[in-house]
């Protein structure tokens, strides 16, 4: 990925979650950074079936969205 942002950024889990990403990275032999980026990739469509509470009418559109 040609270009793309590298800032640090902190993320927090419930001890229960994180403990299950880090058995996949293990498994998968993969970094904790990747697995959290690799998951993002696959769900984050599902997310955009989600309602979100902006979707009131009247309510401003999703910047990101435009």
């Amino acid at each position: 990925m040609a270009g793309a942002d590298r800032r640090k950024q902190s993320l927090y889990f419930p001890e229960e979650m994180l403990g299950e990403i880090k058995h996949e990275a293990a498994r998968l032999d993969r970094s904790l950074s990747w697995v959290v980026q690799h998951v993002w990739k696959l769900a984050r469509g599902k997310l955009k079936e989600v309602p979100s509470t902006n979707d009131e009418p009247g309510s401003l559109p999703d910047p990101l969205e435009e």
